[in-house]
């Protein structure tokens, strides 16, 4: 993709590398499927460099951290996760767009964690200085992971959308999703009729996707379920890292329940909304996708 004077965009090294990679010609048939579905494995990839570093971390300080380490792992988490944000932004592998996405997120994040940790719903077992009551403040970095994905993958694959509902109303549904993690500690728990609402406004959203020279699409209420099955499989990961832990497990590990994936399938809506709100929601350029 170029920009109108035909100069590369300069917003991160990447555009560089996919020009390339989107201009090669592999022999036509299986040859060009394989090519593309490579292609779109790599794209992904790239999306996920923060939450794959992250995950890194967690799982490798679990297995290597030493114990007479001058500072706690905890707090050496958060000291790396900073500085991987600083790097990808100081090498253009992030663009400032991305990185409020990111701010949004480690707020929305950390403000949740409190609350959830408050009331018992996890734990972080291990000692730590930089936290925030018992919220040790890397915490607030895995759910800017989420955004930081969400925000790449939206730019990397040029997402458009067709038949999405107005702006007004997901903002309205997002808000009453993030109220109902709080409220259902006292209220009548509602995700029953939020997931409804989603269905009701979701249901024909198609998102068209250019993984390299012809559009795709699937419905997004199918991608959204297929990133909250990857969170909760990230999730698995830092659990078994003892990055955190649920009540289930203090004392030996165990899977995190599958009934989790609706939560994340809650959250994943919230991140949607919020990152909605740096990136623009735009039609196909004609009525099919074909652009």
């Amino acid at each position: 993709m170029t920009t109108p004077s035909g100069k590369l965009p300069a917003e991160t090294r990447f555009a560089v590398v996919r020009q390339r990679l989107e201009q090669f010609e592999p022999l036509p048939g299986w040859h060009a499927w394989a090519y593309e579905f490579a292609l779109f494995v790599f794209k992904q990839g790239w999306a996920c460099l923060f939450g794959a570093l992250m995950l890194a971390l967690l799982v490798g300080t679990h297995l290597f951290y030493p114990t007479d380490a001058p500072i706690a792992r905890y707090d050496f988490l958060t000291l790396s996760a900073l500085a991987i944000q600083v790097g990808m932004l100081g090498f253009r592998l992030e663009t400032w767009s991305e990185a409020k996405v990111i701010l949004a997120f480690h707020i929305v994040g950390t403000v949740m964690e409190l609350f959830k940790t408050a009331h018992g719903s996890w734990i972080y077992p291990e000692p730590s200085l930089l936290r925030i009551g018992g919220v040790p403040l890397f915490s607030g970095f895995m759910y800017a992971a989420v955004g930081s994905y969400i925000a790449r993958v939206w730019r990397i694959f040029d997402f458009r959308f067709s038949h999405y509902p107005p702006l007004w109303t997901t903002w309205i549904l997002g808000v009453a999703i993030y109220i109902n993690f709080f409220a259902h500690h006292w209220l009548p728990d509602i995700r029953l009729g939020l997931f409804a609402a989603m269905f009701v406004l979701f249901a024909r959203t198609r998102v068209w996707f250019s993984v390299w020279r012809q559009p795709r699409w699937m419905p997004l209420l199918v991608g959204w379920l297929l990133v909250a099955l990857f969170i909760w499989f990230a999730e698995n990961l830092g659990t078994f890292a003892r990055a955190w832990a649920y009540p289930n497990q203090l004392h030996v590990w165990a899977f995190v329940p599958p009934a989790k994936l609706g939560a994340w399938y809650l959250l994943m809506y919230i991140s949607f909304v919020l990152v909605s709100w740096v990136a623009k929601v735009r039609e196909p350029s004609d009525g099919t996708g074909a652009r």
